[in-house]
């Protein structure tokens, strides 16, 4: 079944109104209006000539934030930080910036942790995890209905959540319902009941965080129960993709890396948050595990993480490469990294909402292997 540029595709964001998803919807409305280029949209090259893709004019964005602010507001931020939403083409869209606002609802931050509930200015939701679970979903209806939306992809953006430890709830749906209707909280992070609320509903889910509580194998069993595709975790777009595209040349140039150290400055509310060592220990984790997996051997690496705040959705990475070659002599490369956080990721977020409603369309389901060069720590493929 190919998909149809009469239907509405749906793109739910968690996190709706942060850095990462104003600069996504600024920048999807000044496409649309021929204000700004499709730069950075892998789906707007030549390989995707003729591909099945909903063009940007079908996709019907609304989300979930529980920050109280506005998107205009959230954009005037960014223009004031660093600029990469004109002011000027910003006046031009705040009338639909005051609509996509209406599309917005508070959802939850349960058992997200300190740094979190901090950034959001409320704590965790109070509500049994049934009733966080069935507003949710009165959400994701309401919008559909609305909005008449034929397929619904749900992209979790929100920020980076503490490590979830296993549990026995996790490992099968049955217990995980169990957990839900005994109310455990502890079982669960908002990250978990976001994705069980849409998969549960038949919407493809992506996590593009590291958090690690989305992605149980409850949710992926309950995604293999209702036919519907889905992947993760956490979107290269900095340091990561850099690292990504240079361990191959020396693994296929037969260079054996013997250490490799980053270390990363940013700002914003995403360095604001990996600031409490619980919630970085997740993105450490995450940017962490590509060099070996693709060298195809252990290594010494080190991931630095420090909130610069001044630097606002600015970051900097410095990364200095050991390695040996012919003779065994020993060599050193080292480069420097200036992005804009949001500027990279946002682009990636429309690819992988693009090629997840082709999925849908086309009835897949299970890890959506496909989009694992977006990600740090691909689920289901041993890849990059």
């Amino acid at each position: 079944m190919a998909t149809s540029h009469r239907d509405r595709v749906g793109v739910w964001l968690v996190g709706a109104r942060g850095g990462l998803a104003t600069t996504l919807l600024c920048g999807v409305e000044l496409i649309r209006r021929g204000l700004a280029s499709p730069s950075g949209l892998v789906t707007e090259t030549p390989l995707f000539d003729g591909a099945p893709l909903p063009p940007l004019d079908a996709l019907e964005f609304g989300g979930h934030d529980p920050r109280r602010t506005t998107l205009y507001d959230a954009a005037l931020e960014i223009y004031r930080d660093n600029g990469s939403i004109p002011y000027d083409k910003l006046q031009e869209i705040r009338p639909a910036l005051a609509e996509l606002d209406r599309r917005i609802r508070p959802g939850t931050t349960l058992n997200c942790g300190g740094a979190i509930a901090k950034v959001a200015g409320r704590a965790g939701d109070r509500k049994p995890l049934r009733a966080v679970v069935r507003a949710l979903q009165d959400d994701l209806i309401a919008f559909k209905k609305e909005r008449r939306v034929d397929r619904l992809i749900v992209v979790n953006l929100a920020s980076t959540e503490p490590p979830l430890a296993a549990r026995p709830e996790h490992a099968s749906l049955a217990a995980f319902e169990c957990a839900l209707d005994a109310d455990r909280r502890a079982a669960v992070r908002a990250s978990t009941l976001y994705a069980y609320a849409a998969v549960d509903l038949g919407a493809a889910f992506v996590n593009f965080t590291p958090s690690d509580g989305a992605l149980i194998p409850a949710v992926r069993e309950l995604a293999e129960a209702r036919g519907v595709p889905w992947m993760g975790d956490d979107g290269k777009t900095g340091e990561t993709l850099v690292k990504s595209a240079l361990a191959p040349m020396f693994k296929y140039r037969n260079l054996r890396v013997l250490s490799w150290q980053g270390y990363n400055i940013l700002g914003d509310r995403d360095g604001q948050v990996l600031a409490d060592r619980r919630n970085k220990l997740s993105k450490v984790a995450s940017k962490d595990s590509v060099l070996s997996g693709i060298l195809g051997y252990p290594l010494h690496t080190h991931v630095g993480i420090d909130y610069v705040p001044s630097l606002g959705d600015r970051k900097t990475a410095w990364d200095f490469v050991h390695f040996a070659g012919f003779l065994d002599h020993r060599m050193a490369l080292t480069f420097t990294w200036h992005g804009c956080d949001a500027v990279l990721a946002a682009p990636l977020v429309l690819d992988m909402a693009r090629l997840a409603a082709v999925a849908l369309a086309r009835r897949e389901s299970g890890p959506m292997r496909q989009l694992a060069c977006f990600f740090k720590r691909p689920r289901g493929v041993g890849e990059q």
